[in-house]
């Protein structure tokens, strides 16, 4: 499957003073298929370490951590591998598995003769591991680089299940000139929009529904994803708090069905407070499966500077994990736009799935007893009201804030939903599956 992250990886190849590159995210976001596939063909010899496959795989880093030993040791038990310089490249899966592997990253990148590409599942949270080994393993703080790898987004889901490289230059086209998209297009456009959600952008979900289009063999898959997660808080977390992290965990569709969709640590048990909690939701949110959309002061740039750290909705990352988090049914719901009062909560997340895949960070602006607008961006170098309906429908706070521009400072606004593309008293409209051109 073709994803974006692949265009990184040139261009990190092609930097003379790279440095070992980690990718890290959630579970099963499709790392070590892109870095393996990378690397075997852009380099003639490519030695794989797993860490959590095979453990035994630590005891080429448990001595000393120069180069020259490591590759000694590894050549040993890999002889049909040359490790050559400039054609070898080391694969170390499930990096935070063996924390003095990663440790090890600085020596490569002084010896400079070998590049490493690392993934990590659960980098984010390995701070909240105390055994020995971990607190003995020092960062690699300047040796190394790091990105984010997500679930596939709606363009990657699209280049998947076979979307022709014109049909999206008719929708970047028709969205950068403000005119309609053609209602042939439009509709099948809005159906691949509501199998998006069902579906998600897990390469395994993906790949299932490419292969069978049979909702019921994604669902399992999407369902062992999320029982695969669930496991992780009960092994990685410390054990005060695995109970407490699965119950935040679980309690997402209910924050997400409330009229109010602030987070309310009440909502994960009744008394519920958040010092008990705060941390739990860290850990999930550092595992790379929820992101937070915090309230902000006053919708106006910078953004981060006006945000309220402890007022904020959450979102899961991934759009599909979430509806398989809920009752049986409700995939076909999605499918026949039949969902009644939860719709709203599935098209915000979906939303939230579009933007956090951006690298957006996620703001909301809510004012009690009056004003709130669904998502606050950086559009075009200015702040942007972003404005998510299910299906059609007014936006009076929108509009109440770009009629006070002496007030609020705010002069363009973004409405998503059932619509084709308009333009009307100053706010654009855009059809929710053109929201990944934003």
């Amino acid at each position: 499957m073709r994803r974006k992250i692949e265009q990184l990886f040139l261009q990190w190849k092609q930097n003379p003073d790279r440095k070992p590159l980690v990718v890290k995210g959630c579970r099963q976001c499709g790392k070590t298929y892109s870095v393996l596939s990378f690397a075997r063909a852009n380099y003639e010899h490519v030695i794989y370490l797993n860490f959590h496959e095979q453990p035994s795989y630590k005891k080429f880093f448990q001595g000393a951590l120069d180069v020259q030993t490591i590759t000694m040791l590894i050549s040993a038990a890999f002889p049909s591998i040359p490790i050559v310089h400039g054609k070898t490249c080391f694969v170390l899966d499930e990096i935070q598995e063996c924390p003095r592997a990663r440790t090890a990253l600085k020596f490569f990148k002084l010896d400079g003769r070998y590049d490493v590409l690392c993934t990590g599942s659960l980098l984010g949270v390995n701070g909240y591991r105390n055994d020995l080994e971990d607190m003995e393993a020092a960062i690699p703080v300047g040796y190394e680089q790091i990105v984010d790898m997500y679930p596939m987004d709606f363009e990657e889901w699209l280049w998947a299940i076979g979307l022709k490289d014109e049909i999206f230059q008719t929708l970047r086209q028709s969205f950068e000139q403000e005119t309609p998209i053609p209602e042939s297009l439009h509709d099948t456009m809005s159906n691949y929009l509501l199998q998006y959600a069902v579906v998600g952008g897990m390469p395994e979900a993906v790949n299932t529904f490419v292969q069978t289009h049979n909702m019921q063999m994604v669902l399992d898959v999407q369902r062992s994803i999320v029982d695969g997660y669930r496991s992780d808080m009960i092994k990685y977390a410390s054990k005060e708090e695995k109970a407490r992290i699965r119950a935040c965990f679980d309690s997402i569709p209910k924050q997400l069905s409330k009229e109010n969709k602030k987070f309310q640590y009440s909502t994960i048990r009744t008394g519920a407070r958040a010092k008990d909690y705060w941390s739990c939701l860290q850990w999930i949110e550092d595992a790379g499966i929820i992101r937070r959309c915090y309230n902000l002061q006053m919708p106006e740039l910078p953004l981060a500077g006006n945000a309220i750290d402890n007022v904020f909705k959450v979102y899961m990352a991934d759009t599909g994990l979430f509806v398989s988090m809920l009752e049986d049914g409700t995939q076909a719901d999605i499918l026949q736009g039949d969902l009644l009062g939860y719709k709203g909560a599935i098209f915000e997340n979906l939303l939230a799935d579009f933007l956090g895949k951006m690298q957006r960070p996620l703001y909301y602006y809510h004012k009690e007893g009056g004003l709130e607008i669904d998502f606050v961006m950086r559009y075009k170098g200015e702040c942007t009201l972003l404005e998510c309906k299910a299906t059609t429908g007014q936006a009076k706070s929108l509009r109440t804030i770009l009629n006070n521009p002496d007030k609020y400072h705010i002069y363009q606004a973004v409405k998503v939903g059932s619509y084709n593309i308009g333009r009307s008293d100053g706010i654009l409209t855009i059809p929710h599956y053109l929201a990944f051109c934003l």
